[in-house]
C-alpha cells in the first residue's frame, strides 16, 4: 500500500522539463506556413500553462475559429514529430529525483499538456524514476487549475490531499494545489516569476530543484 508515503505531484513543462523552445519553434513554423505573425520565444512563457487550446488562443488573438482549429491540428502534428528535439530536464532535476527515489516517495505528474505527449515525455526522460501516476490533459477531465486531476492522484495513491506536495511554476499550479487542499511549492526556474506564484497561494518558493528536498523531508 502507498498510504503513509510522502507524495509529490509535479507539473511537467516549466517544472520538470524545459520545453519552451520546442513549443515556440513548432508553433512559429505553423504560423509561418499560414502567413500569420510569429512570436518571440520569451512570449511563449505567457502563452503556455493552460493546455494546447489556450496556447493556440494566445498565439492567435483576434483570428477566426477556423484558423485556430487549423493551427491546432497542424501544431499537434508538428510537435509530435519534434517531441524531444530541444526539450530536456532542468539542471538539478535528475539529482532531485535520485534523492526522492532513495527516499521511496510517491512521485506523480499532472500536466495540461495533452495526455499522450505527457506520457511520452515521462517515459522518455524519467523512465528510471517510477512515477506512479502520470496524467496529461484529457477530454473527459477538466484541466488545471480544476483540482479533480490532483485529487484523483491522491486518491489513487491512498494519501490525504493535505499531505501532498504540488510542485509547479505558474499560477495555474498554485491554484490547483490550493483548490485541492495540497501544499503548493512554486519554482523559479520555470516560465513565471515569484510575484505570480506568491499572489496565487505558494506555500514555499524554491530557486533550485534540490531546495525541494529540504521542504518535503521535514
Amino acid at each position: 500500500m502507498a498510504a503513509g508515503k510522502k507524495t509529490i505531484i509535479f507539473d511537467l513543462d516549466g517544472t520538470l522539463i524545459d520545453s519552451l523552445e520546442d513549443i515556440a519553434v513548432c508553433m512559429n513554423k505553423v504560423l509561418e506556413e499560414l502567413n500569420l505573425p510569429i512570436h518571440k520565444i520569451d512570449d511563449y512563457k505567457y502563452f503556455v500553462g493552460s493546455g494546447v487550446d489556450v496556447l493556440v488562443e494566445n498565439a492567435l488573438k483576434g483570428h477566426s475559429l477556423e484558423i485556430k482549429n487549423e493551427v491546432l491540428k497542424r501544431f499537434k502534428k508538428e510537435y509530435d514529430q519534434k517531441l524531444h528535439e530541444n526539450t530536456k530536464p532542468y539542471e538539478g532535476i535528475y539529482e532531485l529525483l535520485d534523492e526522492l527515489k532513495k527516499l521511496d516517495y510517491n512521485l506523480a505528474v499532472l500536466s495540461n499538456k495533452p495526455h499522450d505527449f505527457t506520457v511520452q515525455y515521462v517515459d522518455y526522460l524519467f523512465k528510471d524514476y517510477g512515477f506512479k501516476e502520470v496524467h496529461g490533459q484529457k477530454v473527459e477531465v477538466p484541466r488545471k487549475p480544476h483540482p479533480i486531476g490532483a485529487i484523483a492522484i491522491a486518491e489513487a495513491l491512498n494519501v490525504p490531499c493535505e499531505e501532498v506536495f504540488f510542485v509547479g511554476d505558474t499560477l495555474v499550479d498554485m491554484k490547483t494545489a490550493k483548490s485541492a487542499n495540497m501544499k503548493a511549492i512554486g519554482v523559479l526556474w520555470g516560465f513565471r516569476d515569484e510575484k505570480e506564484l506568491n499572489e496565487h497561494g505558494a506555500d514555499f518558493i524554491v530557486k533550485h530543484p534540490l531546495d525541494i528536498l529540504e521542504i518535503v523531508k521535514k
